[in-house]
């Protein structure tokens, strides 16, 4: 299994040409630009046109892009779907608003017969009560083309739509987080959480960074480039995690433990299913790794 970081996802305005243009020097792990919320009605066919020839034109090299289309029962979101289809340089598009299976079908009879590839992700958003309710039958991934990925959470949406409050420790959403985040690890999927609204206040954006990881997010929605390092910091491995990994991943290599469910690692006992979690940490440090050499013009 390969593992792609998703610690920082950054939305970016398909109407913003300068933002477009930055996106391809800052290190964040994943650009969404977007063509719905952002982009006023009269501006949605130039941000559709700005973004497909700003992928065309490349330069964004080991950033996962994805593309957020307008919602399934617009007048965009058919030509949405075919102009990225088979656009070189998208990794997904992102559905907003999903609730339905049949908004995923009806984007994959898209991109079905506008010839997309096969390795073409689906992201949906779940930013809606009915999402929430009905999370664990709409994820349940089957074996399709353009398989559903990830979720990213609309925590805006979902206090609008609830009238919950955002505030302080997210007391009054977080069991509908969880909710999300179990559907999910169900079915394979990643999970990003939601945008932190004062991108200045950096302290109440690292409480929320971390929140989220105690929670098991694999990432955070970003609102501004200034939010991007301190997401990839929290949500990156430490050191001492990666350590303890690799302890663990040796110990269940020697031939004497081939066997073994469960090993002494400095006085600790640790099970073989720790091992999965394991691996994935140390692959992770290491894309990490090749990653910040390559992004700073290293060997």
């Amino acid at each position: 299994m390969s593992y792609r970081p998703r610690r920082s996802v950054l939305y970016l305005p398909g109407s913003n040409l300068r933002a477009i243009a930055k996106a391809r020097i800052l290190d964040v792990d994943c650009i969404i630009f977007d063509l719905e919320d952002s982009v006023a009605p009269s501006k949605k066919i130039d941000a559709r046109d700005q973004v497909a020839t700003a992928l065309s034109e490349g330069g964004f090299e080991d950033r996962e892009v994805i593309v957020r289309v307008n919602a399934n029962d617009s007048k965009w979101f058919a030509d949405d779907i075919v102009c990225f289809a088979k656009l070189p340089g998208v990794d997904a598009l992102l559905v907003p608003k999903l609730e339905k299976k049949q908004q995923l079908l009806q984007v994959r009879q898209i991109l079905k017969s506008n010839g997309a590839s096969a390795d073409l992700a689906i992201w949906g958003m779940i930013e809606t009560p009915v999402a929430v309710l009905d999370i664990a039958s709409l994820v349940r991934n089957e074996d399709v083309e353009y398989k559903l990925s990830c979720l990213v959470l609309g925590t805006n949406d979902l206090a609008k739509e609830t009238g919950a409050a955002l505030s302080g420790d997210r007391q009054f959403v977080i069991g509908w987080l969880m909710q999300v985040l179990l559907a999910a690890r169900a079915n394979n999927l990643d999970c990003i959480d939601g945008v932190f609204n004062d991108f200045r206040n950096l302290d109440g954006f690292d409480k929320e960074c971390r929140q989220g990881l105690g929670m098991g997010m694999d990432g955070k929605s970003l609102i501004h480039p200034s939010q991007i390092d301190m997401c990839n910091e929290t949500f990156s491995p430490s050191t001492d995690a990666v350590s303890w990994s690799q302890k663990i991943l040796d110990e269940f290599l020697k031939p004497e433990n081939s066997n073994s469910s469960v090993v002494a690692i400095d006085g600790k006992m640790v099970e073989r299913l720790h091992a999965v979690s394991a691996k994935r940490i140390v692959e992770v440090a290491k894309i990490l790794d090749i990653r910040a050499k390559s992004r700073k013009g290293n060997p």
